[in-house]
């Protein structure tokens, strides 16, 4: 790694070339910098406006050389108006219910996070975390974390987890670090379940926004990303609203 730029406050690197896990033949670059101190909060919330992402103490954004396919995203809360597919996915989650919980892994959330990562991303870097590194991605944060549990019940009536998302607060909204969900749900649309019920989380805490990370354009992994009516996207450091004509355009 080595040293990027530095600041009054902070100190950026940048990392070695490496694939990009998205694209074919094309290289991945990260500018990041640690999250320390006392305003670690404050500096997280400045960055991710800026388009930058949080990975335990440390936030990242793509800094790819001739690239600039990674286009940080974000959903208007109170621009969003519910579809008649998302009235179906909000029925056939109706028999969840939300927990909000400080940022401590769990034994249960372990075994779901590696049930997800089996089942849907096999051959990604995440399939080789232990319960030490879950609960590392999970409790090493320096801002204002919370993991969002969502429970329902198994065949025999016990209480089941069925739903994560790891959820950072900030001062104008909620930042989705990280989701995952029972595999053998995924007729229900969980994942879509969970941003459906983070922008309801928004909405009512007063809040403009819900921060979903980086939509690469030509990824179909990633497209949901920009599915949501009232989702914004930061080009050239404005965030523009990405309504049908402009999304042609890029």
């Amino acid at each position: 790694m080595t040293e990027h730029f530095k600041s009054s406050r902070l100190r950026f690197y940048l990392t070695e070339p490496q694939p990009c896990p998205y694209l074919p033949n094309r290289v991945e670059r990260k500018i990041f910098t640690p999250l320390s101190g006392g305003h670690a909060a404050d500096i997280g919330d400045e960055l991710s406006t800026n388009g930058f992402r949080r990975s335990q103490n440390v936030a990242y954004r793509p800094q790819c050389p001739g690239c600039n396919a990674c286009v940080a995203t974000r959903i208007i809360a109170a621009k969003y108006e519910t579809s008649r597919r998302d009235r179906r996915i909000l029925r056939r989650n109706e028999g969840l219910r939300r927990e909000v919980k400080p940022a401590l892994a769990t034994e249960e959330q372990y075994q779901l996070f590696r049930r997800y990562v089996i089942a849907r991303h096999a051959e990604g870097g995440m399939a080789a975390m232990d319960a030490y590194d879950y609960a590392s991605m999970v409790e090493d944060s320096t801002v204002r974390t919370q993991v969002v549990e969502y429970w329902g019940t198994d065949e025999d009536g016990d209480d089941s987890l069925e739903a994560v998302c790891l959820t950072d607060v900030m001062a104008d909204g909620l930042s989705m670090v990280y989701s995952f969900f029972n595999p053998d749900r995924e007729r229900d649309s969980p994942g879509r379940f969970i941003i459906l019920d983070h922008i309801d989380i928004v909405k009512a805490l007063g809040l403009p926004y819900v921060y979903m990370g980086y939509w690469v354009d030509g990824c179909r992994k990633m497209q949901y990303k920009v599915d949501f009516p009232g989702t914004e996207v930061l080009i050239a450091g404005r965030w523009l609203s990405l309504d049908r004509e402009y999304s042609h355009q890029y």
